[in-house]
């Protein structure tokens, strides 16, 4: 409880003049056009690893991504950093990420990770798998550590597959469903950028499904399909 309360009360945190001088180079790149086709987009697709569930008081150890612009995944844009950690996680959490207790500790700075993080997405919207989870663990980073209050757009593709694929949508519920479904591999999971890599290609399966069965085109509606399925599974 010690340590929540420090994190709620914290200062804000003091940024170094370069810090602060790329953060305002970020704030101030020009929004992305949601109603954008498919083939003139690029989708920044996210995971996390961390060391726990507790969306509380567990932290953020390392952020993977990988792009998909205009339709095809770009493998040459990627990204994957590891934060640095006072301590290391876990052993029993080790086991599951695979990130040692010398790699956290020799992690980048959080403050210059969480920088770089934004420099690659720029405003291009996110993507992932049971986004509440990793959209927590990185907004309450971006707040701790460049004190700013991240408001980005993010696709649900836990909720986005299940309203193209009504007939899956009880069998299929974790990542590793929806993937051994569509053949999708992942040799390393939990590596935050393999786990992204299998979600982008879940990606892929949902915007060509979009486009057959509702005549989807673009990012704005395949966030229509994840509101409208939200709506339904709440009048249930």
């Amino acid at each position: 409880m010690k340590h929540l309360l420090q994190r709620w009360f914290a200062p804000k945190p003091r940024l170094s003049a370069q810090q602060a001088e790329r953060l305002a180079s970020w704030r101030a790149l020009p929004e992305v056009e949601h109603t954008a086709s498919f083939d003139h987009t690029r989708f920044v697709v996210v995971d996390v690893e961390t060391t726990g569930l507790n969306l509380m008081t567990d932290t953020l150890i390392s952020i993977g991504a990988v792009a998909v612009v205009n339709g095809r995944i770009a493998l040459n844009d990627s990204f994957y950093v590891v934060l640095q950690q006072r301590e290391s996680s876990r052993k029993e959490n080790i086991l599951i990420h695979g990130i040692t207790g010398s790699a956290q500790r020799e992690g980048v700075l959080p403050a210059d990770a969480l920088m770089a993080f934004l420099e690659y997405l720029g405003k291009s919207p996110l993507v992932a798998f049971h986004v509440a989870f990793d959209e927590t663990m990185i907004k309450r980073a971006l707040r701790q550590y460049l004190g700013i209050s991240f408001k980005h757009p993010w696709l649900d593709l836990a909720y986005v597959l299940p309203a193209l694929y009504p007939d899956l949508m009880r069998s299929h519920r974790a990542l590793d469903d929806w993937a051994s479904r569509f053949d999708i591999r992942n040799d390393d999971r939990h590596n935050a950028v393999a786990d992204a890599l299998a979600t982008a290609e879940l990606l892929l399966v949902a915007i060509a499904q979009a486009r057959l069965a509702h005549e989807t085109r673009n990012y704005d509606g395949l966030r229509k399909l994840e509101r409208a399925f939200h709506h339904s599974r709440a009048n249930v």
